[in-house]
């Protein structure tokens, strides 16, 4: 089993298309590695100016406990990210500019939903050469895959991801699927399949290793 060293992870970036995206894929992943010194840049490119905004950024702080957070939400409208190619490049781009991050935490390429799907194929275009992890989210679609890559979770992990879910998000508590079942359930599957008893799962487009200090 190859394992990345939280403590050599100085600078990571998170993306979203969505307000509750990166806390719903990699809110477990952000509390296992959450710590002082870590810099933590994350980008999510809609509900800017909402109170979906103000949502984001009490949760992503509770997700990122004593670690040096950015936030950054933007405008775009929900579900017509497509057509705002030239937006989406532009905001990675200038988030590059500021950071080279050791890792970037984004969506599969191969998600179901357009704005999440639209985000993770630009990733690439800005950030290469970086490790990128593509965090599920569980929908309607039915589009969970076999997943490449695992992070174990402590149970007490997992159930405090529940919470603040639950805690910091209360605009999404009306829609079926956004409850502790489906949370808990998809982890519990993603543990089994690594041996654990809870895990987020990831998709990795490339990874390059490094054998040799």
């Amino acid at each position: 089993m190859i394992g990345l060293i939280p403590e050599r992870l100085e600078r990571i970036v998170v993306l979203g298309a969505h307000c509750d995206d990166i806390a719903i894929g990699a809110g477990g992943t952000l509390l296992t590695l959450s710590r002082p010194g870590l810099r933590v840049d994350a980008l999510v490119l809609s509900g800017g100016g909402s109170e979906r905004e103000d949502e984001e950024r009490a949760a992503l702080a509770a997700f990122c406990p004593g670690a040096d957070l950015d936030v950054t939400v933007l405008k775009m409208p929900d579900g017509r990210l497509p057509a705002h190619w030239d937006e989406v490049k532009n905001a990675l781009e200038e988030l590059r500019a500021r950071t080279d991050p050791d890792l970037i935490v984004a969506p599969r390429t191969d998600d179901a939903h357009q704005d999440h799907r639209g985000l993770a194929k630009l990733v690439p275009t800005a950030f290469r050469g970086h490790l990128t992890l593509g965090y599920e989210i569980v929908k309607w679609d039915g589009d969970l895959g076999t997943p490449s890559v695992y992070v174990p979770l402590r149970d007490e992990l997992a159930e405090k991801k529940v919470e603040l879910l639950q805690r910091h998000y209360p605009s999404q508590r009306h829609r079926p699927w956004y409850d502790r079942e489906a949370f808990l359930g998809l982890a519990r599957i993603r543990g089994i399949e690594c041996q654990a008893r809870y895990a987020e799962a990831f998709a990795v487009r490339k990874l390059c290793l490094q054998l040799e200090g």
